[in-house]
């Protein structure tokens, strides 16, 4: 009986050895999945609260300002289908054998191919026996090339031929990037504008789709100008002949004998008008004359 009792004690504080151990291993695994759950928690983005008293709200709202300024996602697309935009710019001279045919002929020709005149000018020179024609002309610059070699075919002899071609295709796209940043801008202040409910903040959406619709009208000006200096190339024409019978008898008698009585007459004028401008020198000499005159008949009559 004394051995039962002194071993029932024993029994017991193993037992109590192998709960506790169970419990240790239970709460372990706890610990375990408590630190694996929080090591998983650390790939989420925490939410920042500004310290500065900014709400989210406000951030929000600056973000899509930001965003608002950022190019379009198909503004990249845009640009990389836009097409080479190419000026072309040329000045010719040459002489010619019938100015007066020559001219007909690229005057034809250009109506033929859809351009225009910008400026037509004529000079004759008798001295140097010398008619000349300058034609300023625009046409579609598909038609250019084409129309350039018609002009040299009337040519004697080509003094001198220049052309130039101008590529202002990243202009153009830097343009157009620009105008569609500042519409996309105009719209999401337009939306402001509905949502708006203080006058201050009414007053300051207004000024700001001002300031932006004058820069989209800027912008789309030089989109205009530069479509049409694209779609329309220029070309100085200059031809002359030194033909004395297509020169307004600039070598006859009667011409130049007409050259002198001209001359004189406008040296007659020049003289005319020059004295008329002396008019107070020459009261000055009357005044003078008329005093002399007078002092003299004073000192006759007291003789």
């Amino acid at each position: 009986m004394k051995r039962l009792l002194l071993i029932m004690p024993l029994i017991l504080t193993l037992g109590a050895c192998g709960n506790e151990k169970k419990t240790n291993a239970a709460e372990a695994e706890i610990v375990l999945q408590k630190e694996a759950g929080n090591s998983a928690k650390r790939f989420v983005p925490p939410v920042v609260v500004p310290d500065n008293g900014e709400s989210a709200d406000d951030i929000s709202s600056e973000e899509s300002a930001s965003d608002a300024a950022k190019p379009m996602a198909g503004n990249t697309s845009t640009a990389s289908n836009t097409d080479k935009k190419i000026i072309k710019e040329g000045v010719i001279r040459f002489e010619t054998g019938n100015v007066a045919d020559t001219r007909k002929e690229i005057l034809a020709s250009l109506k033929k191919m859809g351009g225009y005149v910008d400026n037509d000018s004529e000079t004759t020179d008798g001295d140097e026996n010398r008619k000349e024609y300058t034609l300023d002309i625009r046409i579609p610059a598909a038609n250019f090339d084409g129309f350039v070699s018609n002009v040299s075919a009337t040519a004697v002899k080509i003094d001198s031929r220049s052309i130039r071609a101008t590529d202002v295709t990243t202009q153009y796209i830097d343009n157009k990037t620009r105008l569609d940043n500042k519409k996309l801008l105009e719209a999401r202040y337009l939306d402001l504008l509905k949502k708006a409910t203080k006058i201050s903040d009414l007053l300051e959406i207004e000024n700001k789709l001002t300031e932006i619709r004058s820069d989209i009208e800027s912008t789309q000006s030089q989109l205009n100008y530069l479509n049409k200096q694209v779609a329309y190339s220029s070309l100085s024409i200059t031809f002359y002949t030194k033909q004395a019978e297509q020169v307004a008898s600039g070598n006859g008698f009667v011409y130049k004998l007409q050259k002198a009585l001209g001359n004189g007459v406008g040296t007659i004028e020049s003289i005319l008008f020059g004295i008329i401008a002396l008019w107070p020198l020459w009261l000055a000499v009357v005044i003078v004359y008329w005093l002399i005159r007078r002092w003299a008949k004073r000192n006759t009559l007291k003789e």
